[in-house]
């Protein structure tokens, strides 16, 4: 396994849509292995594909940091769909690995239904609520090109600029590998 660098605001993969897995094979899961690995040492709870420079329609979530969710399982989502959004609606702070140090309030469903593949190239539908919502929202948006900034009120966006800004030039301080 192996650490990768994070590709950070800026970084033009961040804004193209990822291509479909067409085949889980060595490469994909090997892939999938590193993206953990690079997650936990980032200290991240989800990590996209195109996060670490992979143009591929994948994700991880591992939420056993999270108070009341330590007992559950690391999942691996391959070419999602989000299927139903509930309604109701959340605004929490978050934050990204592709942009370090960077916190905003971001609106999202409060519950969701997903479909996926699993590493065994069976499809899965899901429904989550709550923080497993939240995440799976964030890590979908990586790979439909968006990112928090996207998603707050334009008078946020405004006031963000100036971090947004340091982030594209490299001017922060980040205790993982990020891209050059």
């Amino acid at each position: 396994m192996a650490i990768i660098p994070i590709t950070i605001y800026g970084d033009k993969i961040l804004r193209e849509k990822t291509k479909k897995v067409k085949q889980v094979d060595d490469e994909v899961i090997q892939n999938i292995r590193d993206m953990f690995e690079t997650m936990r040492a980032a200290h991240g709870i989800g990590l996209a594909a195109n996060q670490v420079g992979l143009n591929k329609s994948i994700f991880v979530i591992d939420l056993t940091p999270v108070e009341g969710y330590e007992e559950s399982s690391p999942l691996v989502m391959i070419n999602p769909v989000i299927t139903a959004e509930s309604d109701d609606s959340v605004i929490y702070e978050e934050g990204c690995l592709s942009l370090p140090n960077l916190r905003a309030d971001v609106e999202r469903a409060e519950a969701i239904e997903i479909k996926y593949l699993d590493t065994d190239e069976k499809e899965q539908i899901i429904e989550a609520d709550d923080w497993m919502a939240r995440v799976i929202l964030h890590e979908y948006d990586h790979l439909i090109g968006k990112m928090i900034p996207d998603r707050v009120a334009q008078d946020i966006k405004k006031r963000l600029k100036g971090e947004l800004t340091d982030i594209m030039n490299r001017n922060m301080d980040v205790d993982y590998p990020i891209t050059d």
